[in-house]
């Protein structure tokens, strides 16, 4: 009898805490006109977004279009919305480690892309279709990296704070440029950035337009350190073991920690106790759990 009750009372906090994976944050309601956007963003070709889930649960997603430093076409936007859901649904996922092509990281938004939608109503719609997708990016539950090489410029510096983690190259730099576009971030950068680094170093960078190199990144705590290789190879490779240190043991306890530190970011305190609770009751009991209780594990 107990058992039964315990299962079905695991059914329905599952049922409360795992709501639909493609949750964002503008809908119809908010004026988002989504199948509208991505009608005009699929006009603008080039470029591709790149996933390799790896047997070891770590998923590499490459930005590539190194003709014009990985930035993000029309198409690759709407790419990047596909793979988040592919994401999403990857049950054994664990890490996750975000790189450009040929060295460099990303550009920010084509300017021919940008150019041809740059009506109010167009740039709106686009600013919400990444800030859902970015927003979807950052919750997934599993612990991301983004590998700085070379420059991570406007919306590319954006997309880094959709990310756990920066790593950074030698050389490498991450820098909000909008202001010389007369822009502010749209893509969730701003207020991202905000969360890492405090107010008074985020309107410095914004407003300054800030060269951020990998030393004064590690200094601010947008960055937890500097690579020791420039080579596109060696430094992914540095990155995955850098990232393996996060990601050893089973898939569900790893998600399942990912899971509740978004809880306690994004929630009041209340909600977020109520969902460390419910987190913990997925995993109480659970293979992992039983194994390391028969080992004795704890101290180890």
């Amino acid at each position: 009898m107990a058992f039964c009750l315990w299962k079905s009372l695991i059914q329905t906090t599952k049922s409360r805490l795992f709501l639909p994976r493609n949750v964002s944050l503008y809908n119809h309601a908010h004026g988002f006109e989504e199948e509208e956007i991505k009608k005009k963003l699929q006009q603008f070709g080039g470029g591709s977004i790149n996933l390799c889930k790896e047997d070891n649960g770590i998923g590499i997603l490459t930005l590539n279009n190194p003709k014009r430093m990985n930035a993000f076409t029309g198409t690759m936007m709407l790419e990047l919305q596909e793979t988040v859901t592919e994401l999403e649904n990857w049950k054994n996922g664990k890490g996750l480690i975000i790189c450009g092509a040929e060295n460099t990281f990303c550009s920010g938004s084509d300017l021919n892309a940008v150019r041809a939608i740059s009506s109010p109503k167009d740039g709106m719609n686009m600013c919400m279709f990444m800030q859902n997708t970015l927003t979807r990016l950052k919750r997934l539950p599993l612990i991301s990296v983004a590998l700085v090489q070379g420059k991570a410029l406007g919306g590319g510096a954006e997309f880094t704070t959709a990310c756990d983690f920066r790593l950074m190259t030698p050389g490498s730099e991450i820098r909000f440029v909008h202001k010389h576009m007369g822009l502010v971030p749209g893509w969730g950068g701003a207020a991202r950035l905000v969360q890492i680094v405090g107010t008074g170093p985020a309107l410095k960078m914004l407003s300054g337009a800030l060269k951020v190199d990998p030393e004064r990144a590690v200094r601010l705590g947008l960055a937890e350190e500097t690579l020791l290789s420039s080579d596109e190879t060696k430094s992914l490779e540095e990155s995955q073991a850098w990232l393996d240190q996060y990601t050893k043991g089973p898939a569900e306890v790893i998600r399942a920690l990912k899971k509740v530190v978004t809880a306690g970011r994004e929630l009041q305190l209340e909600a977020a106790l109520r969902a460390e609770k419910d987190i913990f009751g997925t995993v109480w009991g659970g293979a992992a759990n039983l194994q390391a209780l028969a080992q004795s594990t704890k101290h180890k």
